[in-house]
């Protein structure tokens, strides 16, 4: 994709070398500016920061109710939870866009941020629940020995020993959000300016002719900062999905 990027569409379809003979870093400068790559990078850092917000604090609150809490239907609802995997997106997007569009907040980044935060995030919430239900109760009893409330329990005690699970949370969520198309791509079709960077990469595709070059570009700025927050979080996702599989 990077030797793509580097590339004319005459070269990239002339070989299979890996070495650009004239590295065109223009390329790039295209992209971001005459394709408003750089706009939809905006977008898409605003969408994925706020997602990631809500889906973190959400799935958190979730998987501590689920694994320190007993209740009657803790049962039923687990798995009706996890069934939730089985159902494919394509089947929600109209019922979310509804949603959306009742509210109010159709054709905005808002809207759009909710809708890339509403789905089960079923991993991540058993990640949590997981992890909460494997601490020891004595960290709860000393805390309400100290007067601390149920909010607070969660917020100044378990919250902040669930790093590793929140750094995992992070970065699935970044990926999923980062990535997202079919939601955006609906909720944007009147408002051009508000499309992600896998949505404005359509701009690349015409009914005759492919930009691969500026596409090959697109792609490459998209994927760097996924290899960025990954670099920097990969040790606590290593040792959140460790502590998964020992649980």
């Amino acid at each position: 994709m990077v030797s793509a990027a580097l590339k004319t569409d005459a070269e990239i379809f002339s070989g299979l070398g890996l070495i650009p003979s004239d590295p065109q870093w223009d390329n790039f400068a295209r992209a971001w500016n005459d394709a408003n790559m750089g706009q939809y990078f905006v977008n898409t850092v605003l969408i994925t920061g706020g997602s990631i917000a809500l889906v973190v604090m959400s799935a958190a609150m979730i998987g501590y109710a689920l694994g320190r809490y007993s209740f009657p239907g803790k049962r039923i609802i687990l798995v009706a939870y996890i069934a939730t995997v089985f159902v494919p997106e394509g089947y929600t997007v109209i019922p979310i866009f509804d949603l959306v569009n009742t509210l109010g907040l159709a054709e905005s980044l808002l809207g759009v941020t909710l809708a890339v935060s509403g789905g089960a995030n079923v991993i991540v919430v058993l990640l949590f629940a997981g992890f909460f239900n494997q601490l020891p109760k004595e960290l709860e009893e000393a805390a309400v020995i100290d007067g601390a409330g149920f909010v607070r329990v969660f917020w100044k005690v378990m919250l902040p020993l669930a790093k590793p699970v929140i750094a995992t949370a992070i970065i699935l969520q970044f990926m999923q959000a980062w990535n997202a198309y079919l939601l955006p791509l609906v909720l944007t079709l009147s408002r051009p300016e508000l499309r992600t960077l896998s949505v404005g990469m359509t701009a690349f595709q015409g009914q005759y002719f492919n930009d691969w070059s500026g596409m090959a570009a697109a792609a490459t700025i998209s994927l760097v900062p996924i290899i960025v927050v990954f670099v920097f979080l990969q040790r606590y996702f290593v040792d959140a999905v460790a502590g998964a599989v020992k649980q």
